[in-house]
């Protein structure tokens, strides 16, 4: 079947000719949809009929189809009274065909396929907005900053294995993501005990896989290579349990969690892939029985999902060679150029605004803590000497280098999950390092003077980075450093997503930095923020709280009860039964009980966010956080001893 279907049309054919000659002998392509992101990352998709775009496709394509604005999120940009906006075809990537393999197309007996065109959101005819833009924008000042750097300080050349500016006919940057995600049996009910004893005992870290899941995996893989995606691998992560084996061979109770890598590519193509992967493995998992989940931390106490983001640069030279920037000349001597060390140092120094791009929900923030590789601070790792390569998973950004291959240095930033906008996160990167870039080259500093500003102690000056931080470490910073340690070493690590999103107000310096070159406006930022704070508050105000009280009620009295263990059954409770029942329920009404006295924690959450009073709202969300958890070990404690 999979012979006669087309996946991807490459740039190369998106003219009138060639797309009418495609969609001609490709009927079972019903539909067009233009993907555009919003500043959340949220994609449209709507479903135009073919014929439509085929009566005009050069006006399709240069003018697009028009939109409700107040159907994207773009706060303080688009809203009811100003509501035009456009969504324009990107005629420069590469398109997907989405299929539908719930709906068989009736000409062919050929899955119904929708065109999936990557787009740009234009608000007012003028205004070209969403995060889409900002990464397209972000790459251009990346490379015409970088041509004007070189030229300006060629003393990085004496780094570098190219002699002058004038053998550089371009600049690539490079982008790639790994992919990790949960699958489970719909329905089933992890048993977060489970979960956890498996994890620390890392039973399922690339175990082979079995039944359906091995089943979807390996399909899935398939259908990706057949999109071009060119997959390295997929394998078991750490978190999960082991499938239960039923009769007639099948199995169930299922709960796995998975990772697809594949090849690095532009930062565009990159998010563009990343987006259209998470779509076809939903698809294909579902198709064999199993529901997929991207959340960051699906089961509180389990190992929550990351995207791993990879981000290098090569300058593209007249004769066609490429060379990577970030490895130095001498391999045995240094760890990078000095552009390499810029780019890092940029990245450390700017993270706080960044971090609440790359994580601005509380299912995001959930998975920042202390614990299984979680990257909550600000620091890297080089490696302990140039011949000793680093592979150090408590850091937030890894340097990533072979012994072997120059070509291969690039940095690993550890922070996004699944859900993270790659477009927004890209950008905001790229702003970062040419940041750092910018000021080691201004200052004409070699690599070994750069290694040695971002080895610096803490209370050391640096000529860039802050006084009062440090930022490499070669050891495991949650075994080595107490908590204390790390929030005066490191930096605070928010702890809530509104903690998280005040960085633009804390560090006003960093945030403009985002904004250099015009690669976003002061609105874009604004806008993005609102949305996240709409989200944020929503969720604890609405689904939170509901969630919080569902938590209680089900936290019953067991012992006594009519339908649960009684004395007439021969059950005899014991006094410390009683006393954890006691302590249980008086946590269940701190938690969800109102009184004429006094409110309780989730309706005086509720009040303040109602109130616009956000830094209390954050607090008692930690507050009600920590009283849950505690809900959930002294209710394990009391149910486990009924015998």
């Amino acid at each position: 079947m999979y012979e006669k279907m087309i996946f991807t049309i490459p740039p190369e054919k998106h003219s009138e000719k060639a797309l009418r000659e495609i969609l001609a002998q490709q009927p079972q392509i019903r539909f067009v949809s233009l993907a555009a992101l919003d500043m959340f990352g949220h994609a449209t998709d709507e479903k135009i009929p073919v014929a439509q775009m085929m009566s005009d496709v050069e006006g399709f394509l240069r003018k697009g189809v028009q939109t409700d604005g107040s159907s994207v999120m773009l706060p303080g940009i688009a809203d009811l009274s100003n509501a035009k906006v456009d969504i324009i075809p990107d005629v420069s990537v590469p398109w997907y065909v989405d299929y539908n393999m719930e709906l068989t197309d009736d000409e062919t007996g050929l899955p119904v396929g929708s065109l999936r065109i990557p787009s740009f959101l234009v608000h007012n005819d003028t205004h070209w907005v969403g995060s889409r833009i900002i990464l397209k924008n972000a790459e251009e000042y990346f490379k015409s900053q970088m041509m004007d750097l070189m030229k300006k300080h060629p003393y990085v050349f004496d780094e570098l294995l190219i002699d002058s500016a004038e053998e550089i006919e371009d600049f690539e940057l490079t982008a790639a993501t790994e992919l990790e995600f949960y699958v489970s049996t719909p329905h089933d009910i992890a048993n977060k005990e489970q979960l956890h004893t498996s994890q620390e005992m890392k039973e399922q870290y690339w175990k082979r896989t079995l039944g359906p899941v091995r089943s979807a995996l390996e399909d899935c893989i398939l259908l990706l290579d057949r999109y071009g995606f060119e997959v390295e691998m997929g394998h078991k992560e750490v978190g999960g349990v082991k499938a239960q084996l039923v009769q007639g061979g099948g199995f169930d109770h299922i709960m796995e969690q998975l990772e697809i890598d594949w090849k690095y590519s532009t930062p565009m193509k990159a998010a563009d892939s990343d987006a259209q992967i998470r779509y076809l493995v939903k698809d294909m998992f579902r198709k064999h029985g199993l529901a997929v989940t991207f959340a960051a931390k699906p089961v509180e106490g389990a190992a929550g999902s990351g995207k791993h983001t990879h981000l290098g640069a090569v300058a593209v030279l007249k004769n066609g060679r490429k060379v990577n920037i970030f490895s130095p000349k001498d391999p045995d001597t240094n760890f990078m150029s000095p552009i390499g060390f810029g780019a890092l140092m940029g990245l450390l120094k700017n993270y706080e605004v960044i971090n609440p791009i790359a994580n601005c929900t509380t299912d995001d923030m959930n998975r920042l803590k202390p614990g299984y590789e979680a990257p909550i601070s600000i620091v890297t790792s080089l490696g302990k000497d140039v011949n000793t390569l680093s592979r150090n998973r408590t850091v937030l950004v890894g340097l990533i280098r072979s012994l072997s291959s120059p070509a291969a240095t690039h940095f690993e930033m550890r922070s996004p999950n699944p859900k993270s906008n790659t477009y927004f996160v890209v950008a905001a990167a790229i702003m970062g390092m040419m940041d750092g870039i910018k000021a080691a080259l201004e200052a004409e500093k070699t690599g070994k003077e750069l290694e040695a500003s971002i080895s610096k102690a803490y209370g050391e000056e640096d000529f860039y980075l802050e006084k009062n931080r440090q930022y490499r470490v070669e050891n495991n910073i949650f075994t080595d450093y107490s908590a204390e340690q790390r929030e005066k070493l490191f930096g605070h690590a928010p702890a809530t997503a509104w903690e998280n999103l005040k960085a633009f107000e804390l560090f006003p310096e960093k945030t403009k930095m985002l904004c250099a070159g015009g690669v976003m406006e002061e609105h874009d930022l604004l806008s993005f923020h609102e949305a996240a704070l709409e989200i944020w508050t929503n969720e604890l105000h609405d689904r939170m709280a509901a969630d919080a009280r569902d938590s209680v009620r089900s936290s019953k009295k067991l012992h006594g009860n009519p339908g649960f263990l009684r004395e007439s059954d021969g059950f005899e409770p014991n006094e410390l039964d009683s006393r954890r029942w006691e302590e249980i329920d008086r946590l269940r009404r701190e938690i969800a009980k109102d009184s004429d006295k006094s409110n309780s924690l989730i309706t005086n959450m509720q009040l303040a966010i109602e109130n616009e009073e956000y830094d209390m709202a954050s607090d008692l969300m930690l507050r009600l956080k920590d009283k849950l958890n505690l809900l959930d070990r002294l209710y394990s404690q009391y149910s486990k001893n009924l015998i």
